[in-house]
């Protein structure tokens, strides 16, 4: 099934502090567009599936697995689900995910 969404008509959820997203999904997959605040901090998490991160505007820090990662405007990150990970706003950025399977508890 073909279906149109408008990022417009989309409240976004703070899944922690100053950490926005607004969420579009199919069957398989999720497409996160974040806003993340500079210093915000999403903390040391899990989850089962596949995230690809792309940095759209801004400086975002992955850190995992005792590595640090300096994503600006045009790094991509592939991280394997199951593998702890935590992210930083190093400044006020702008970041697009697509994860898989699809995030049910981003529905």
């Amino acid at each position: 099934m073909i279906k149109k969404t408008d990022l417009k008509s989309i409240e976004a959820k703070e899944v922690a502090p100053g950490v926005r997203g607004k969420f579009a999904h199919s069957d398989n997959m999720t497409m996160a567009w974040w806003e993340i605040d500079e210093g915000a901090l999403l903390p040391a998490h899990s989850h089962e599936h596949e995230q690809v991160v792309n940095v759209v505007e801004g400086t975002l820090e992955i850190r995992s697995e005792d590595k640090t990662w300096t994503l600006e405007p045009g790094c991509v990150l592939v991280l394997p689900g199951g593998v702890p990970h935590e992210a930083r706003g190093v400044t006020f950025c702008r970041v697009i995910d697509a994860f898989c399977p699809a995030r049910e508890d981003y529905k």
